[in-house]
């Protein structure tokens, strides 16, 4: 820079910083050799602060607002450089102007599945992105932290560690809240609060950022998305709240046969796989069907005979029918001269004569006593 370029800067008497990109959260003003005239304006608009420093040391701070740099307006300035009052020549200093407004593009995303243990699938791996709204709230902890020496901050150049951050955040999140895979989208809401705070408490002392909000998609594996629509369609039975599937077994089947059905229908199978896709179409059509028939009708079946009740064999158009418990033998319209047998008989032995089912026919009263 040469010496009338100098002599402009010196001239320049108005710091200010007409920001026309919200993604720049801070930015130094440029300065010749840093130095800074005597009685020079500051202006800092709604958004902004301004910070001094001088030497490494964090000096004054300012809000919006239209400040006069004497001596009176800096105090720490005025301390750390030792001035007498009212004095006349310019000064060094860094002017850093940080961005307070909300940045609202931040994007994020898990670059990696989080694993977690799923009581009803065992391990699966969930994936996770969102927005992410951020905001500088301590903005000397923010110019320490992350500013550094640069002249110019870009939401891009925090993002990674954001990313990183919230990545950490929604991991040990989900192992400590144990929320089950099923539950995780029909809580995304509920999870997104929670998220806000985990992350909330890992950049704000170390970074003095805020966050404000956090919008959470969370994505399942095809696999899990397929199931919950399987127990759905199927009709496997619920549990809790949100719903768990407990039958695994029929999970477990309902994948098989898609399988099956999948290898069979494959076009490039030949006669081979349509025929075995035909075998297996009709055979788990019937399946489905008699299922959904015993559903929707459940078979009337008579109870089984009771423990240790008698029954017996009856003989039927000369064969042997049965054994019958004496209630069914009720309905069948025996005679007293239809030939019956058990275990308890020596042979074959007409109804009639065995006392077990005496009751079955009518009984003929004795003959009257002779009268006298």
């Amino acid at each position: 820079m040469g010496i009338m370029d100098r002599v402009r800067g010196e001239l320049v008497d108005i710091i200010e910083w007409l920001e026309d990109d919200r993604s720049t959260m801070a930015w130094r003003f440029p300065r010749y050799n840093n130095e800074i005239k005597n009685g020079a304006e500051l202006i800092v608009r709604e958004g902004q602060e301004a910070l001094f420093v001088y030497r490494g040391q964090l000096a004054d701070r300012y809000g919006p607002g239209n400040y006069r740099l004497v001596s009176e307006n800096m105090p720490v300035m005025s301390t750390l450089q030792g001035w007498p009052h009212g004095f006349k020549s310019p000064f060094r200093s860094e002017v850093y102007f940080i961005n307070t407004r909300p940045i609202t593009d931040l994007r994020w995303g898990t670059a990696n599945p989080i694993t977690i243990r799923d009581q009803d699938f065992g391990m699966v791996q969930v994936r996770a992105n969102g927005l992410c709204i951020v905001r500088v709230v301590d903005s000397p902890t923010f110019l320490r932290q992350v500013i550094g020496t640069d002249s110019n901050v870009d939401s891009d150049e925090i993002a990674e560690l954001l990313r990183r951050t919230i990545t950490t955040a929604f991991s040990e999140m989900l192992i400590e809240t144990g929320v089950g895979a099923i539950d995780l989208q029909a809580r995304q809401r509920e999870l997104a609060a929670k998220l806000q705070e985990y992350v909330q408490s890992k950049i704000n002392q170390p970074y003095g950022l805020a966050c404000e909000a956090i919008e959470l998609n969370i994505s399942l594996p095809d696999e899990i998305t397929q199931a919950m629509t399987r127990g759905v369609a199927r009709g496997v039975e619920a549990k809790g709240y949100y719903g768990n599937i407990g039958d695994m077994n029929r999970f477990q089947q309902g994948r098989a046969a898609d399988a099956m059905l999948g290898a069979a229908t494959n076009e490039g199978g030949g006669g081979a796989g349509d025929f075995l896709g035909a075998g297996m179409g009709m055979a788990m059509g019937q399946q489905f069907a008699q299922n959904f028939q015993n559903q929707a009708t459940p078979q009337q079946q008579a109870p089984p005979p009771l423990p240790n009740a008698q029954a017996f064999h009856v003989e039927q158009n000369g064969q042997s029918a049965g054994p019958f418990p004496i209630e069914q033998l009720r309905t069948m319209n025996l005679t007293p001269q239809t030939l019956v047998w058990s275990p308890t008989l020596s042979g074959w032995t007409p109804a009639g004569q065995v006392p077990a089912l005496s009751s079955l026919f009518g009984q003929t009263p004795p003959p009257l006593p002779p009268r006298s």
